[in-house]
């Protein structure tokens, strides 16, 4: 069985439910079944409470094999797409094979060649897994949700290794971008508080950004790191209003 966290949900008798996910796991350790004391390398830790981490519920299926469930967004608990969390505690040459069992979409990019991102403490550049070790199908085991499933080993025992949907792209880091711009006094950038998030500390507030609509927006291309961020891309970012009204749709997470 496993050890949960306090703060870790109760599993439900029905694999599927989503009700039986509250919220994200913390430092949730994996132990085999009728195992009794400290656990070892190998013995998985999982986590997923810090800043867009998602992942409510970890049930594992056999030795190498774990079926994880996505928490549903707040204010719409049909949707569930992304993942982002945290596996250490890992052995050398461990290998693994991580089932997201509950997307809410039937279409994915997954199913086009798409993969997740991986990157630990020792190479904290995001990297894509291999295609070939991604897969995405229907699972009747799952009252035939969607289920992603892709298999991984374990190199370094000492580091901790972090999965992704995709890029992830923080509130936080949203809002040391807005100060960058902010902070260049420019004529034509005006940012002001536009309303918070519901159910959110003080630090998810919405803000409004006022652009005359003559500017060229290509200004605002940010790269970062191994990240760019183009102005092509920024309607996934926000919503546009006329004449250039533009309000954030980002989760705090």
């Amino acid at each position: 069985m496993a050890e949960r966290s306090q703060t870790a949900p109760e599993a439900g008798n029905d694999m599927g439910n989503d009700e039986a996910i509250g919220g994200n796991v913390s430092k949730y350790i994996v132990l085999p079944t009728g195992y009794c004391g400290q656990p070892k390398k190998g013995h998985l830790i999982f986590d997923a409470c810090f800043e867009s981490g998602n992942l409510g519920r970890v049930d594992q299926v056999s030795e190498f094999e774990y079926d994880l469930f996505i928490r549903p967004d707040t204010c719409n608990p049909r949707f569930r797409v992304w993942f982002n969390f945290t596996v250490e505690n890992v052995k050398e040459s461990q290998r693994v094979i991580f089932n997201i069992v509950n997307f809410s979409k039937t279409k994915s990019l997954y199913r086009d060649g798409m993969a997740p991102m991986v990157k630990s403490t020792s190479r904290p550049k995001w990297q894509r897994l291999p295609p070939k070790n991604v897969y995405y199908y229907r699972c009747p085991d799952h009252r035939k949700n969607y289920v992603m499933s892709f298999a991984f080993c374990f190199d370094r025992e000492e580091d901790i290794y972090q999965f992704a949907y995709c890029y992830p792209y923080t509130y936080t880091r949203f809002q040391h971008y807005l100060d960058s711009l902010q902070k260049r006094n420019m004529d034509y950038f005006f940012r002001e508080q536009l309303g918070q998030s519901v159910g959110s500390s003080g630090r998810s507030r919405r803000p409004l950004l006022i652009l005359p609509s003559s500017l060229d927006c290509s200004i605002f291309t940010w790269q970062k790191e191994d990240i760019t961020v183009p102005t092509a891309a920024w309607d996934c970012l926000f919503m546009y209003l006329s004449p250039h009204y533009i309000t954030n749709s980002l989760s705090a997470g």
